[in-house]
């Protein structure tokens, strides 16, 4: 049989170590021998002798997503083989976490990650009680984490000098040595006229870099798995 859908770069391979790889744009591939963690609903496919089982969260954990719909429904995936993650299409990405660095991530764009890192939902800081993205997951240690991106990410560095003002619905993760705060760029009269749609932005200044995505938040759509 023969097809361009049989192309090298479409096949898949036997992993050569267990760990974390890139299959394509779309999708992630893990190599097993003893378990890693993804978000409920992202397997696609797998091979070999492994357990998916939902993870629970902790009251404090729940009650955020519950309140802001932002918490990591997550799933551990045990044994020894190969499982493939993706989501909805979006573009996926490999980030290597070494000891001392620590990225926020909102939760609807984690897909999937190493058991050696720690991970927890924590409070914007600066966001007070108003719009999306209050909650986010930040990972720390050492280990690898697989994000999602609709489109083509932006990465921005952000200096002392140079904050950044980023849109709630479009922001994907930032350095969480920044620091987080929340920023009105529309005045009252102009709000009372009906506003530009752009009221708050979140605002983050330090060290560091701010990833955002080129399109705003739809609605999740119920995870299965």
């Amino acid at each position: 049989m023969n097809s361009d859908l049989f192309a090298a770069e479409n096949m898949a391979t036997q992993a050569g170590a267990p760990g974390m790889v890139q299959q394509n744009a779309k999708s992630l591939k893990y190599a097993l021998d003893g378990e890693c963690y993804a978000r409920q609903g992202a397997m696609i496919a797998y091979r070999g002798e492994l357990q998916f089982e939902k993870q629970g969260q902790g009251v404090g954990k729940f009650l955020k997503r519950a309140v802001t719909g932002e918490g990591l429904a997550l799933m551990a995936v045990r044994g020894r083989g190969e499982v493939w993650f993706a989501h909805e299409a979006a573009n996926c990405f490999i980030i290597d976490l070494a000891a001392g660095d620590g990225l926020t991530v909102n939760g609807r764009n984690v897909l999937c990650f190493d058991p050696s890192l720690s991970y927890e939902i924590k409070v914007v800081k600066g966001a007070g009680m108003v719009g999306g993205g209050l909650f986010n997951s930040v990972f720390s240690g050492q280990g690898k984490l697989g994000v999602m991106c609709e489109g083509n990410p932006i990465v921005i560095p952000v200096s002392p000098q140079s904050p950044v003002f980023v849109d709630t619905d479009a922001v994907v993760g930032w350095s969480s040595s920044l620091h987080t705060g929340l920023h009105r760029s529309q005045s009252l009269g102009s709000m009372l006229r009906g506003g530009s749609g752009e009221a708050v932005q979140l605002r983050l200044e330090g060290e560091g870099f701010v990833i955002v995505r080129p399109s705003e938040l739809r609605p999740e759509k119920s995870a299965g798995n």
